[in-house]
């Protein structure tokens, strides 16, 4: 073959990889959008959650923190508590996704969203004794909440108030970091211990609702 018809049929090999890859990748957004259908009944269309279904916002998360979540729901590390309704139906929920693929794919999705910012719903929390609380939790989620992939330690910031303090309090009672495998979440449940209240609480979320953006 002269050294023409090799650079054709170069160029020709290459333009189905890449048409081919475009073709991949299409699919993959077709069952990314297929997929958060289910996740819009609870979460809404734009992702921005629903407190009367106790779904928290999730346009816009990290898709590796997405992933994460979406994992320990398929493998029983989160709602598998009794105390934990909202768990325990999200559970069969991740559970409907049947591979790997179908949870990246969705994870991608989900962070491709605009990010929400949740109307506020608590009230009587002190954001200046709340960023002193904070300080422990930085190790883990990031100065200004924005989470860190090194340790598994998602965003707080732009979360629904609501659902940040049922976490807090799920973790502290025991409905949330006791199931086998779920290292993160034990780390959770020791430092939600030294909260001795709901005050505490409310005021170190008070500090984490002004780092939305």
């Amino acid at each position: 073959m002269s050294v023409a018809g090799r650079i054709c049929t170069a160029a020709a090999l290459a333009m189905c990889l890449v048409a081919g890859s475009a073709s991949f990748a299409q699919a993959d957004d077709d069952r990314a959008t297929e997929l958060f259908q289910l996740c819009a009944t609870c979460h809404g269309s734009d992702g921005s959650g629903n407190f009367d279904y106790g779904a928290p916002a999730i346009a816009g998360m990290p898709e590796w923190s997405v992933k994460t979540q979406l994992t320990k729901f398929r493998a029983g590390q989160r709602g598998m508590h009794f105390d934990d309704i909202y768990g325990m139906r999200m559970r069969p929920m991740a559970q409907t996704l049947r591979s790997d693929e179908d949870v990246a794919a969705l994870a991608a999705h989900v962070a491709s969203m605009p990010k929400t910012h949740p109307d506020p719903e608590l009230h009587g929390g002190d954001a200046a004794n709340g960023k002193t609380l904070y300080a422990p939790c930085v190790a883990c989620h990031g100065l200004e909440a924005e989470g860190r992939e090194q340790v598994s330690g998602p965003p707080l910031a732009n979360v629904s108030d609501w659902y940040l303090l049922r976490q807090l309090e799920n973790f502290k009672a025991g409905v949330r970091g006791g199931r086998p495998g779920d290292q993160t979440g034990a780390m959770m449940r020791a430092m939600s211990a030294t909260l001795t209240d709901e005050q505490m609480m409310k005021d170190i979320i008070a500090h984490i609702q002004t780092l939305s953006k």
